[in-house]
């Protein structure tokens, strides 16, 4: 029986790349020529140079998405390069297409200085009605988001720090659902202070989570800790840890409820943490391509939930239910940021798409098919942005 990564590189070789840029005309006909060109396009140019917004209704703006990365922070690969990292942004287009409808664009930049960049972007940000951030080692995707948000008149999506968070709080708050127990009410380890690490932890405490822990290869980060911190180390440090606990994760996890595995690290997770861990613990290995532990090992260990980001496994709590779904009414809408409001509603949405009745420990969230996702999420976000 042939592997995965076997499968997976022969489908690669045989299409020769993933996605194509097709006219939407079926079949150009000779009249046609003077106007989509010379001498008729003329026309639309002069339009648009006399009103802007002019450019959302008369050429594709408004349904282009660049993903842009620098390669330096590919799945769990780390920093592969740019050449390398094509493969992905492409599969994420395919993605963007199929379920959102939306012309997404791989932008594989061949640098990897922060300044660079970021003028990059703001330069090519005419041919785009959003930007979406991914796999940029952190912090410095970070500090590129925040750069880009106050610079760039169209929206900054940071997948790993908007898409992620929102697919956990989904999962998080369907997983409670079952267990039937408050999010408020636990503690709540995440393993990872990268951008996922932190886009959750900033997610689950405006959502209501009070007792929330964020562990690095340093430990338990806290309010006053100075060893390996940084800005958003010390906003994490400033929400997060109010007991100030200390140690490292095999400390922290110590009756505690939920693991959150972000780490880029396989097999981090322990059956002895597990063990540790309150009655009844909820276990969300994300690592790709490997988890921070296997399905079968964190069952067997007592968890009563278990997802991981994987397609291998049930409860696939990955963002790809979360980016085409959340871009599709971002685009319509023509909104100018992404707000925390916008990612709690979004998470809430795709966790009520499941009725009682669906929802099971080994199906905490909606298939990516499930075409409900879409018509609820753009019902509710679409009323969520007139509101404001």
């Amino acid at each position: 029986m042939k592997t995965n990564a076997k499968k997976a590189l022969e489908l690669h070789k045989k299409l020769k790349g993933k996605i194509v840029v097709k006219s939407k005309i079926r079949k150009l006909r000779r009249s046609e020529i003077q106007l989509i060109y010379t001498p008729g396009v003329a026309a639309v140019c002069e339009a648009i140079y006399r009103n802007p917004e002019q450019k959302y209704n008369l050429t594709t703006k408004w349904n282009n998405v660049a993903i842009v990365t620098d390669g330096t922070r590919i799945l769990g690969l780390g920093n592969i390069g740019p050449y390398a990292a094509l493969p992905v942004m492409e599969g994420k287009a395919v993605i963007y297409q199929e379920f959102g409808g939306v012309n997404a664009f791989p932008i594989c930049l061949n640098t990897t200085k922060r300044e660079e960049i970021v003028s990059t972007i703001k330069a090519i940000e005419p041919v785009f009605g959003a930007i979406n951030l991914e796999d940029i080692e952190s912090p410095k995707v970070l500090e590129i988001s925040d750069e880009l948000e106050r610079l760039l008149p169209i929206p900054v999506f940071h997948d790993d720090r908007h898409g992620t968070s929102v697919v956990v709080l989904a999962a998080l708050l369907n997983s409670l659902r079952l267990i039937k127990k408050d999010l408020s009410s636990l503690k709540i380890v995440i393993a990872g202070a990268g951008s996922a690490g932190y886009g959750i932890s900033k997610l689950l405490c405006a959502a209501g989570c009070r007792y929330l822990v964020v562990v690095d290869s340093d430990g338990a980060i806290f309010k006053g800790r100075r060893k390996n911190m940084n800005k958003y180390k010390k906003e994490i440090a400033n929400s997060t840890n109010p007991k100030k606990e200390t140690g490292h994760l095999s400390d922290i996890l110590r009756n505690s409820d939920v693991f959150i595995g972000v780490s880029g690290k396989k097999d981090l997770l322990t059956s002895k943490m597990i063990k540790e861990m309150n009655q009844d613990p909820i276990i969300f290995s994300l690592t790709n391509p490997d988890p921070e532990i296997k399905p079968d090992m964190a069952k067997g260990a007592g968890a009563k939930i278990v997802a991981t980001g994987s397609y291998l496994y049930h409860n696939k709590v990955n963002n790809a239910l979360v980016f085409p779904h959340l871009m599709r009414v971002i685009l319509d809408t023509r909104a100018k940021k992404i707000t925390t409001e916008m990612l709690i509603v979004t998470a809430k949405v795709i966790a009520k798409t499941l009725t009682d009745k669906e929802l099971r420990y080994e199906n905490i969230l909606p298939d990516m098919f499930d075409k409900r996702i879409q018509r609820n999420l753009y019902r509710s976000l679409s009323n969520f942005q007139k509101r404001r």
